[in-house]
């Protein structure tokens, strides 16, 4: 895809050269469409059916997509005005408020014992929601998780935080059509977010340590959000410039329903999330009798503006497969009677549809699609 690059950029020299000096630049769109395939399956042989990588993916440029382990993550730090953190979702983690609590030095096992059985991904009871990020994304309005972070350092809850589980080791044995996502658990922190000029301050231990270490992180406009991991101390680069990716293929905890009663969390595998942070969004087509004509057929005056989704970032979630779950080769399939459009954050229209989630060995992990700029 390095050619669309090239070709964007003699395009825009093009269009430049015709322009007065007092206008404005046109941004061109990519001029082609592309077959990709998120590397989600990881390096190891294998291995795909554990899915170990998160990929983020900019439409109008996937040469420069973006792939990190799953666990190499924390927390996220919002630079936009607000002061708001998400959490780590695709290794399931969750925090909940330690209350009473004041000074992170003084918290001890005994204090979080009860707390640490409700701190808990999976366990379907609805309850559990409030210890995770909104599942629809919208973090700014979000009462669930991990609060606001206030100006006053004192009205900034501890955190009894989860940090959800490590990757499967290597060799873990997948059965062909299934998925084994999680590892050892990654154990407990204490943490509180304190809010700083231009930033944050976190505050993280163990929860039987009587001192605490502290990091700084400084908001930086060009990205959605900073990232921090604990196990390195340090800031770690995740996600794309904050424009640069439209598409995330992700784990991910997900609300679920039985006979429309709320379950609590789930974590799902084959996920895909959508950047509505920058205003990225899509909807589904449904196609009456044959995807191959109607995808082909699907023109920008097809395009339904009033059935975009731009408040919810699973507007594609794991809505393009499904699962049978008898843990078979034929279990895990693409469905056959849809494709999405995608408009991304500079205003430019895609259509999409997968084609696999499995390699020819029937193991999970490699998702392939197909997309065309209109």
């Amino acid at each position: 895809m390095k050619y669309l690059k090239i070709l964007f950029i003699l395009s825009i020299v093009a269009v430049q050269s015709c322009l007065p000096a007092d206008e404005d630049i046109v941004i061109v769109p990519p001029m082609t469409g592309s077959v990709v395939a998120p590397n989600v399956h990881g390096d190891e042989q294998n291995m795909g059916g554990t899915q170990p990588n998160q990929v983020w993916i900019d439409l109008s440029n996937v040469s420069d997509s973006r792939v990190n382990k799953r666990t190499d993550w924390d927390f996220g730090f919002y630079n936009g005005d607000e002061f708001r953190i998400i959490m780590n979702g695709s290794i399931a983690m969750a925090a909940g408020e330690i209350s009473g609590a004041t000074n992170i030095d003084n918290v001890k096992q005994t204090d979080v014992n009860a707390l640490m059985t409700q701190v808990q991904v999976g366990t379907f009871t609805s309850t559990n929601l409030q210890f995770v990020d909104n599942p629809n994304g919208n973090f700014l309005a979000q009462t669930s998780g991990i609060a606001e972070v206030k100006t006053n350092e004192n009205e900034n809850p501890i955190y009894l935080v989860n940090m959800g589980r490590g990757l499967p080791t290597s060799g873990t044995v997948v059965a062909p059509g299934s998925v084994t996502l999680v590892g050892d658990a990654r154990g407990w922190k204490k943490v509180q977010f304190i809010r700083i000029a231009n930033g944050y301050k976190i505050k993280y231990a163990n929860i039987n340590d009587t001192t605490h270490q502290e990091f700084i992180m400084t908001k930086d406009p060009d990205y959605n959000f900073n990232f921090f991991s604990i196990e390195k101390g340090a800031k770690v680069n995740i996600h794309p410039t904050k424009n640069n990716w439209d598409l995330g293929f992700t784990t991910f905890i997900n609300e679920v329903f039985l006979n429309g009663v709320s379950q609590g969390t789930y974590f799902y595998a084959d996920y895909v999330i959508t950047n509505t942070a920058s205003g990225v969004g899509a909807y589904q087509v449904t196609v009456s009798s044959n995807l191959d004509q109607e995808y082909n057929n699907f023109k920008l005056a097809n395009i339904d503006e009033t059935k975009f989704i731009f408040n919810d970032h699973r507007a594609i979630g794991e809505k393009w497969r499904t699962t049978t779950g008898d843990n078979t080769t034929s279990s895990a399939f693409v469905h056959t009677d849809r494709f999405f459009v995608i408009k991304d954050a500079e205003g430019f229209y895609f259509k999409l549809r997968f084609n696999k989630m499995k390699n020819d060995s029937g193991e999970r992990g490699h998702p392939n699609f197909e997309f065309e700029p209109l």
